[in-house]
């Protein structure tokens, strides 16, 4: 019988992408970059990946089917085209190059989905200048301009200095927020998750806390509710009467039956 605390905890561990997935995902993109080279040459300025995996707070595949890298292709944009133009070429050279994989349009990226990994592939161009760099990227379709600004790893700092200042209990809690929210249909955008919990971090939502069990309860009971639709909003409620039932368990002493009700809630991940 474990513990409340070490059952997130070992839980979390177990969420952290490692062994031979990661080790596919490594070759994967290596492979990925050397295609790129090959079909565009000199038209590529630059190639990276960014988001949850630069950030390790990408979970496996068996915990999230929809577990994806992204990866930017910056192109020297000097004639101007528009997104769809790229959007375009990066279609055309994932089924030219990864004909065998299932490819498809997923504004504003193409989505190349191999058997381990999904590579969420965005088209950008530099509009700063050598010194700074000024991403544009196809802007989201609810935005009127073609283009919009972008900084693709500038998150990355703010959540590395909020899991350093908060006895590094912030990557291990996203993880598992992020589990839950795959196990229940994505109520959240993953990165909405993310930002949300640096923004309780940073408004002192965790003073106090010390242990990965505070920080989850903590970040469980300040979930929003505000923009979700009657449904989702019903399955954050209900998580909250869940978690609240699993503190007052363990604060009476029943470990087990606390241990069990949060099974119920992140499943064990084998």
């Amino acid at each position: 019988m474990m513990s409340v605390n070490s059952y997130l905890t070992d839980l979390a561990s177990k969420l952290v992408l490692k062994g031979s997935e990661k080790a596919s995902i490594i070759t994967s993109i290596a492979t990925l970059e050397k295609r790129l080279t090959y079909y565009f040459g000199k038209d590529i300025k630059e190639q990276f990946y960014f988001g949850s995996y630069t950030r390790g707070t990408i979970l496996p595949r068996k915990a999230d089917d929809n577990s994806d890298i992204d990866y930017m292709i910056v192109f020297d944009n000097s004639n101007n085209y528009k997104p769809q133009t790229y959007l375009n070429k990066l279609k055309s050279f994932a089924n030219n190059s990864y004909s065998t994989s299932e490819i498809f349009q997923s504004h504003p990226t193409i989505v190349l989905e191999l058997n381990h990994i999904k590579f969420e592939l965005v088209p950008a161009y530099n509009a700063g200048g050598i010194w700074f760099k000024d991403y544009k990227i196809p802007a989201p379709s609810n935005i009127l301009s073609e283009w919009t600004f972008t900084n693709p790893n500038g998150f990355n700092e703010s959540l590395t200095q909020a899991n350093k200042g908060n006895n590094y209990n912030i990557k291990p809690v996203v993880r598992l927020i992020k589990y839950w929210n795959a196990q229940n249909g994505y109520i959240y955008r993953s990165f909405e998750l993310e930002q949300s919990i640096i923004y309780n971090s940073n408004r002192y939502i965790y003073y106090g806390c010390s242990s990965l069990r505070d920080y989850f309860y903590k970040t469980v009971e300040n979930l929003s509710t505000c923009g979700l639709s009657q449904t989702l909003a019903n399955k954050v409620r209900k998580l909250k009467q869940s978690v609240g039932k699993v503190k007052q368990l363990e604060e009476i002493g029943c470990t087990g039956d606390a241990e069990k009700r949060l099974k119920s809630i992140l499943p064990e991940l084998r």
